[in-house]
């Protein structure tokens, strides 16, 4: 007979008995005695051998119990150790089960219960955390013991009622058979025995679980409410200090840039030039250091860049090169610029820092009472805080192309129109394209190329990653008189292709990239070529990006730069800029965000000189003089400068929706007849724009599955044309073809027109199903 103990006895040692187990086909069931203890039942020949001799064991941590007949039953542990069992009756073997059970509960319960303490050590050992930690784990551990009673509570009754409804058959022939009518009743004793015994464990185990509550519940209501409204204070300050830092910061460059004698990244001297020029250092006079690469020295002793090579500088094999390093030879030239301006010069600058000078548009606008009314604003981004440790739970074991990225790292634009937004300050190309001097419009289209950038200085996030076919249109003939499409014309790797064009310019580009992890910071390296060509003059300009750095990945709060050098070719004259993006100092408020310059000609003799920062304002500066060396460096004098870009800064509650700009706000804004495939009908990101993120998250997903399922059909019809022998099909983008472009005479995605004709028709039969 076994001897069954409860759990709450104390004992180590759960249950003991005689059971018969299976050995082989010769010998069949042996008697042997097995032990119940620490979630592990064992066997021995007999009694005395549980001193010194275990024949075999099994753990119970995820063992399977299998009842086969009336007193037999099996115990498996992951197919690698099984016991079959028999016992000398159905109301032993029912013991046994539920005495198995029990500690197999226990065991798992106590298994969770390490591995909670063993993470609550590693995340912090603060007294108000464990005592509400060792709470909430006594009330799991009740909970759960009162769940496992109340399972083997509602098992047993099952057996009791099928024992009685067995019985009363036999009641009206007790006198005819009176063995099987004592069997039953023999039978029925026993089930109301387990019955009884099962439920006085229930009741045990919801007296404790009761105690239990009555005892820590107040305590338990207390410190949590305490916590919660902690929580909430923490959160409010967090967010009014954000709000003042953001509103500081933005009176703070306000002020600046409405000085009359300073400019950002225009100061005097820098810390390695304190001293060198001059012994007094007039007040109208700045210092800015510009890098030449490449360099051949001129008649006048100035080192400048060689256009020799200028076909080179723009071919494919340069492609997404740009460093911050200066190469071998290279120079810098000192620059002093006449601060004092003429009043008109003046006046204008104030207006433009006052923000009161509008933007300059095309000839081509049409009247101002047909202008469309745009949105200023879109709603609010909500608060959704991100669980990182899920996330990266959710992805074990999935490939990383599947990985859906959540959209709480995203902004509610695509890539498509984050690149029309290079077009946010097009007044600048309106003023250069009527500039009579080609050199003064080089610095003006430099600018424009800084100008770019302004608006990552407060914008971390990352943009939708558009689908293959995925367009943009985005049509300001009224307002800025210019019209711009866009498609992702390849996926793997992503390229965009774009084309805008107004009365005066007309500017395409083909834009990827590479990307990197370097442990702190994440590196994106900007690929393919930006093309400008103003149709008055015919001079057809080319550039490629710098290298973005994306920093504090892991810790810190995410901020934004750029470095490296921008060279811009003048095709036509070979004439040149190259535009140095000084790495930020962090520490050196006089080298964040800095960019330098300097237009050449095609002699290779500086003529104007570019200063300032490229999420603020650039001013050019045309050479006046060239001086002497002084002290072993190249001087030049220039003019009074010229702002030739302002940034025109959000308004201060623009943090509450992602830092958008008035321009950015209405790149997603719904239009009428846009092609099936526009962004602005991608739902994931209207739903996000919406607040709806748990949706968006669902729909994302939803939309990548069907772009790989698309990819796959695609690769399976390659496959087959292989195998017949065909032409192998490629993906031909809708409205860009690839062809060789003659000016640099490397192959590139050029707009082959027809959008705009049948958006007219409103005939959107060649566009793909995507969305």
């Amino acid at each position: 007979m076994a001897e069954f103990k409860p759990a709450n006895t104390g004992s180590s040692i759960d249950m003991k008995g005689y059971l018969h187990k299976w050995t082989n086909y010769f010998k069949g069931y042996q008697k042997r005695w097995f032990v119940l203890s620490n979630g592990v039942l064992s066997y021995y020949r007999n009694h005395s051998e549980m001193s010194h001799t275990c024949r075999g064991s099994i753990r119970l941590q995820g063992a399977i119990i299998h009842a086969d007949e009336s007193c037999t039953f099996a115990l498996s542990n992951s197919g690698s150790n099984t016991f079959h069992l028999k016992a000398a009756n159905e109301a032993e073997r029912q013991k046994w089960i539920t005495a198995i059970e029990l500690a197999k509960s226990k065991v798992i319960r106590q298994q969770d219960l390490e591995d909670e303490e063993e993470y609550d050590n590693n995340a912090g050992d603060s007294s108000d955390n464990k005592n509400i930690d060792e709470m909430i784990k006594s009330l799991t551990s009740k909970f759960n013991g009162v769940q496992t009673c109340t399972e083997l509570l509602t098992r047993h009754y099952t057996a009791l009622t099928k024992a009685i409804a067995d019985t009363e058959p036999t009641i009206s022939t007790a006198s005819e058979k009176p063995q099987e009518v004592t069997a039953k009743i023999k039978a029925l004793n026993e089930r109301s025995a387990l019955f009884r015994l099962t439920s006085g464990a229930v009741l045990r185990a919801a007296t404790d679980y009761l105690h239990l509550v009555e005892k820590d519940g107040k305590r338990w209501l207390k410190q949590m409410t305490y916590e919660h409204e902690q929580r909430g204070r923490l959160q409010q300050m967090v967010e009014q200090l954000a709000r003042q830092h953001s509103s500081l910061e933005q009176a703070a460059k306000f002020r600046v840039s409405k000085l009359p004698n300073s400019s950002t990244g225009t100061s005097a001297h820098s810390d390695d030039d304190e001293g060198e020029f001059y012994d007094a250092q007039d007040e109208n006079e700045f210092v800015v250091q510009v890098p030449l690469i490449g360099h051949r020295r001129s008649s006048s002793g100035i080192s400048f860049t060689s256009l020799a090579s200028e076909g080179r500088g723009a071919g494919v094999e340069n492609e997404g090169e740009s460093s911050s390093d200066n190469e071998e030879g290279d120079t810098t030239i000192s620059v002093i610029a006449r601060r004092n301006k003429s009043p008109i010069a003046a006046a204008e600058d104030v207006a433009v820092s006052n923000g009161t000078v509008a933007p300059v548009t095309s000839s081509s606008a049409m009247p101002a009472a047909k202008k469309r009314q745009r949105r200023t604003r879109i709603p609010d981004k909500p608060y959704k805080p991100l669980n990182l440790w899920s996330i990266m739970r959710n992805c074990i074991g999935k490939e990383l192309t599947k990985i859906p990225m959540p959209v709480n790292f995203s902004e509610p634009l695509s890539m498509l129109q984050r690149l029309v937004e290079d077009y946010e300050y097009s007044e600048i190309l309106d003023k250069a394209a009527m500039a009579s001097d080609s050199c003064e419009q080089l610095a003006y289209v430099a600018a424009f190329t800084v100008s770019s950038y302004a608006t990552t200085s407060n914008r971390t996030a990352k943009p939708f990653n558009p689908l293959l076919g995925e367009t943009y249109e985005l049509d300001r003939t009224d307002d800025l008189g210019w019209k711009c499409i866009s498609e992702q014309v390849s996926h793997h790797p992503p390229v965009v292709a774009q084309h805008c064009e107004s009365k005066n310019w007309i500017c395409h580009q083909e834009f990827s990239m590479t990307s990197s992890f370097k442990g702190k910071y994440l590196q994106v390296k900007p690929l393919g070529m930006t093309h400008l060509t103003f149709l008055s003059s015919g001079n057809h300009y080319t550039w490629r990006k710098v290298t973005t750095n994306v920093n504090n990945i892991i810790l810190g709060k995410l901020w934004v730069d750029h470095h490296g050098d921008m060279e811009i070719v003048n095709h036509k004259t070979g004439e040149k800029c190259v535009l140095q993006f000084i790495p930020s100092e962090p520490f050196s408020p006089s080298k964040q965000r800095k960019v330098t310059g300097a237009v050449m000609n095609a002699k290779g003799e500086v003529v104007w000189v570019l200063n300032g920062t490229w999420d603020n304002k650039m001013e050019a500066s045309k050479v006046a003089e060239k001086r002497s060396q002084v002290k072993g460096k190249q001087v030049l004098e220039t003019e009074a400068p010229v702002v030739v870009w302002q940034r025109r800064w959000p308004p201060l509650e623009a943090e509450k929706y992602y830092n958008f700009s008035e321009f950015a706000c209405q790149l997603n804004e719904l239009e009428e007849g846009v092609a099936p495939t526009d962004s602005r009908l991608r739902p994931d990101q209207r739903l996000m724009e919406e607040g709806d993120w748990d949706q968006s998250n669902e729909k994302k997903e939803s939309l990548e599955n069907k772009q790989r399922a698309t990819r796959r059909a695609r690769e399976l019809e390659a496959e087959l044309a292989a195998q017949e022998g065909r032409p192998v099909p490629q993906y031909e983008p809708i409205w860009f073809k690839k062809e060789m472009e003659p000016i640099t005479n490397s192959v590139h995605h050029l707009y082959k027109g027809g959008y705009w004709e049948c958006k007219e028709k409103q005939n959107w039969s060649v566009c793909p199903d995507i969305f």
